[in-house]
């Protein structure tokens, strides 16, 4: 099993960083190699990304995963069906001033991989830092 975790203090108000997060149709905007997020079904959604797996070719694939919004807590819970029971948690707090907010995820995945997993994890929380500070300069 591996647990992992990891934080990045966001330039935009906590508010403004969880409603950004709240809409599921941002995650493309935010997550790498994700082309559509659709959102159905309650806290259902449809994923596609295009992958470039060593030794295969490049292609579209899409899946199933689940999203849940928690007002209460300013938090975003999500998981996938699969093999690997792969599930995680965003949580927004206050950062140091009003202007700041602070963003840390938590993943847990039955497959270990380290510094691959830490790695993701860190570009994807600097995606969503860049994606909602450069939403908000256009404010």
């Amino acid at each position: 099993m591996g647990d992992y975790d990891t934080s990045i203090s966001v330039a935009v108000p906590a508010a403004t960083l969880f409603r950004y997060l709240a809409d599921v149709q941002n995650l493309p905007a935010y997550m790498p190699r994700l082309t559509s997020a659709k959102p159905h079904d309650g806290d259902r959604v449809t994923v596609t990304a295009h992958i470039d797996p060593p030794g295969q070719p490049e292609r579209d694939v899409t899946s199933e995963a689940w999203i849940r919004v928690l007002e209460e807590g300013k938090s975003l819970e999500w998981g996938a069906p699969g093999p690997h029971d792969y599930r995680g948690r965003l949580h927004v707090a206050a950062g140091h001033d009003v202007d700041h907010s602070r963003l840390s995820v938590e993943l847990h995945t039955d497959r270990v991989e380290g510094a691959q997993v830490d790695d993701g994890l860190t570009e994807a929380l600097r995606g969503i830092k860049e994606a909602v500070e450069a939403a908000e300069a256009q404010r």
